[in-house]
């Protein structure tokens, strides 16, 4: 791998961002990043590939973003429990109705001003929806009246436990897959910025399905690589 490099670093950006690529779109350790890279030549430390992870993370995420479709009209929230330093957390998700991550947040508690939160960094990069479903947590209700914006809004609350959002619910698997692998997040800033770009990712190949037929599947692999491309040549 050759390219582009950064001031201060050893490495072009080329390999940086495989690297980080690989770290999330798979449920890999450093360890394991380190290993494949060897095997094609590069010789770098994990506590290195830790770094860009760290690093570059925020920036990616915010490239991938800018360049995401617009999301769909009907939302579908939830929450759950992450452990975070050993205090419980809550990661908010929301996704649009083809099942495409809109935001993730994590936040201390659950409650109407941590829904408020929410939303509000929802319709910071999103239209204001048509339909919005929520499990029967209150906090969801409470926030939608309090702000004005959406009064017009649908809000339709289904069990969670009889698997009627079961959009959302599919979506937090492969943060639950991750959560395992790193064995817990140990700061809510840095498990903050893995899960932006994890999410971003995600999107990225969400096309890429084994319901899709192989050419299909393989043209929107190849845009998300290019894209990926694109996106780490301007983290320069």
């Amino acid at each position: 791998m050759s390219g582009q490099k950064l001031p201060g670093y050893r490495f072009p950006l080329a390999v940086i961002g495989y690297a980080v690529w690989l770290y999330h779109r798979f449920t890999l350790s450093y360890r394991d990043v380190e290993e494949l890279l060897l095997e094609r030549g590069v010789c770098v430390t994990r506590e290195s590939i830790r770094t860009w992870c760290i690093k570059f993370s925020d920036q990616l995420a915010q490239g991938l973003r800018h360049r995401e479709p617009r999301g769909g009209s009907r939302w579908h929230l939830d929450e759950m429990h992450v452990d975070v330093g050993g205090i419980t957390h809550w990661l908010w998700r929301a996704v649009d109705g083809n099942g495409v991550v809109l935001d993730v947040l994590l936040q201390r508690y659950r409650d109407t001003e941590a829904a408020k939160s929410f939303f509000g960094r929802l319709l910071g990069e999103h239209d204001v929806p048509v339909t919005v479903h929520t499990d029967k947590l209150w906090s969801y209700g409470a926030a939608i009246r309090e702000l004005p914006v959406l009064h017009s809004v649908e809000h339709v609350q289904v069990v969670s436990t009889a698997r009627c959002n079961n959009l959302i619910e599919q979506s937090h698997r492969p943060t639950r897959r991750q959560e395992r692998q790193q064995r817990g997040f140990r700061s809510r800033r840095r498990a903050q910025g893995f899960l932006d770009l994890h999410a971003r990712i995600t999107n990225l190949h969400h096309p890429a399905r084994s319901t899709v037929r192989a050419h299909r599947r393989r043209h929107h692999q190849k845009r998300a690589f290019h894209l990926w491309r694109e996106v780490v040549q301007q983290a320069a």
